[in-house]
């Protein structure tokens, strides 16, 4: 087809009544009924004019070099599957339910002019992170990805390129590293002595414990101590637990890692940025909005204490925020900008919170519900550390059992249903199927951790089958990518240390310090998923009673 007669059908496709443009946009984005024929007008010449681009560069190509797409519904003209995206929500839902429909562990579908890419399968994951690393190395242009690292100043978020080769050198041997995780240990066992303090506060009071807050808070507690030495960017409470700062800190983040990737429209249509049609841009803009106010009085102070005071030469680090500022380049010059340094701290703070705090959570929740599972926890811990003295992260390779559990949340109760996308640099095949360049892949966390033809009664929460037959050190991280914890590759997690430690020590703490059960009355814990994500639908409440001497929870 040439690029003449593709422009016609792509004309006569977008050239519709003014009335059908606006039921359709009423529908998709919930617009007011006052709609103005001018703004529908407006929106559809801009679809217009942007399908006609792309087709001009998609027929450059012709249909033997395309090859076969992975399967997946038929798509519409210019829109792709956007109509079907956005009356099917949430997202990631809808495309783990096309891909069990068509019995297939690839799926594709084309978001305007996006071709994306799911992945339920080990195998094809292994092609694509580790055979394939170098293809899918970056990282796709997104509205909340540029919000959150400053333009893309950091290293996570950033597509490929020098600036990403830059921040992910600093923070590989600067940050991530052995020498720094040794040298920050004192500040992680503070804040797991603040959480059993915390808990041994709310037994005192109610015996309800909210094993939400205290795993969020805990985690939190821990990013904020590493990264700028403090728990709290205000007073806190008397109890070890969060101030209002905290508390409005910790829901920016969640906010900002749910909206992250979340299938924006205008990340399809750029076109459309600025419009807002789908409410996203409002909430990435207020969570960014909420974490500069705490971190970026901070950074400002502390790089004028460094930069602008003449007695430095011997002046030592104290946190992470302090080693950003310190590195010099090779003329002796800060290496880092000011914007850099508040990019990456909040994409620190982003990285370090979520994963340790949700597997603890749903953890304790599918271990109250069978109690054996929590007293084999129980008997682990008492054996390796004894009741006279807290666990410690030193114990964490004697833990085997407390590590399968940790494993068999990350495996069935995954934070997020699918890895943060990965774009294809170039045109390739994966599991025989073309993946045109500038694809975004996503591999499904959800789909690999649940998939039947690699575990056994997968929807079970069963930690047994991660010990085998012979025990040996059993480790969070999952080379095979039979499910994600860290993930692998150029792109992958970099700090499986950290997560590890924090993972472990959170839950360890909560199940050698306290006896927990259900609420009073209660027939047993709902495990049900939230409607809009994986998260437990209701924040895990339960009892607890303190079950080691009482000096080890005062001592603080």
């Amino acid at each position: 087809m040439n690029i003449n007669a593709s422009s016609a059908i792509l004309l006569n496709t977008t050239s519709l009544h003014a009335t059908t443009i606006i039921a359709t946009i009423r529908t998709f984005f919930a617009a007011p009924p006052q709609l103005s024929a001018f703004n529908a007008f407006i929106i559809s010449t801009f679809l217009f004019l942007f399908a006609v681009l792309k087709s001009q560069q998609s027929s450059l190509i012709g249909p033997k070099q395309l090859g076969r797409l992975p399967p997946g519904p038929v798509a519409w003209p210019v829109l792709g599957n956007l109509p079907e995206m956005l009356s099917s929500k949430p997202v990631f839902r809808w495309i783990h339910g096309l891909m069990e429909e068509m019995g297939t562990e690839i799926a594709c579908v084309r978001l305007g002019s996006t071709h994306v890419v799911s992945v339920s399968s080990p195998k094809i994951a292994a092609e694509i992170l580790k055979k394939q690393d170098a293809v899918f190395a970056s990282r796709p242009e997104s509205m909340a990805a540029r919000t959150f690292s400053g333009g893309y100043k950091s290293a996570a978020l950033v597509p490929h390129g020098d600036q990403w080769k830059k921040m992910r050198r600093v923070l590989t041997s600067e940050i991530i590293c052995p020498a720094r995780h040794k040298w920050l240990h004192e500040k992680r066992v503070e804040e797991a002595d603040n959480l059993v303090r915390y808990v041994f506060a709310q037994c005192g009071a109610s015996r309800d414990v909210d094993i939400r807050t205290a795993a969020r808070h805990y985690s939190g507690n821990v990013i904020r101590k590493l990264m700028f030495g403090k728990r709290n960017f205000g007073q806190g409470m008397p109890d070890g637990g969060p101030g209002i700062e905290e508390e409005e800190h910790v829901e920016a983040v969640f906010n900002a890692l749910v909206y992250l990737y979340a299938f924006c429209v205008s990340d399809y249509f750029p076109c459309l940025e600025g419009l807002d049609l789908d409410g996203h841009e409002r909430i990435v803009k207020e969570a960014s909005e909420t974490m500069k106010k705490y971190h970026d009085p901070i950074v400002e102070q502390r790089i004028r204490e460094w930069r602008n005071s003449g007695d430095n030469a011997n002046k030592e680090p104290q946190d992470l925020l302090d080693v950003l500022i310190s590195l010099k380049d090779s003329n002796g010059q800060p290496l880092l900008a000011t914007d850099e340094i508040k990019a990456q701290t909040t994409e620190i703070m982003i990285a370090a919170i979520d994963n340790p705090s949700n597997v603890a959570e749903w953890t304790m929740a599918e271990m109250i519900n069978q109690p054996e599972l929590l007293r084999k926890a129980v008997e682990e811990l008492d054996r390796v550390v004894g009741k006279e003295r807290l666990v410690q992260e030193s114990d964490i390779p004697h833990l085997n059992y407390i590590k399968a559990c940790a494993r068999e949340a990350f495996r069935l109760h995954p934070i997020a249903p699918f890895n943060v996308p990965h774009v294809a640099m170039s045109d390739t095949t994966v599991a025989g199927y073309f993946i045109p360049k500038g694809s975004h892949v996503l591999v499904s966390r959800l789909g690999l951790g649940r998939n039947p033809k690699v575990w056994d009664d997968p929807h079970r929460f069963n930690p047994e089958r991660h010990l085998g037959d012979v025990i040996t050190n059993v480790v969070l991280t999952e080379p095979d990518l039979r499910f994600i914890s860290f993930s692998t590759g150029r792109r992958g997690c970099i700090a499986a240390s950290l997560g590890t430690a924090m993972t472990v020590m959170l839950l360890a703490r909560l199940i050698q310090g306290f006896s927990w059960e259900q609420p009073q009355g209660s027939p047993g814990i709902d495990l049900s998923e939230s409607e809009h994500d994986l998260f437990l639908a209701r924040p895990l409440t339960v009892r607890a009673e303190p079950r080691l001497p009482l000096h080890l929870y005062t001592s603080f």
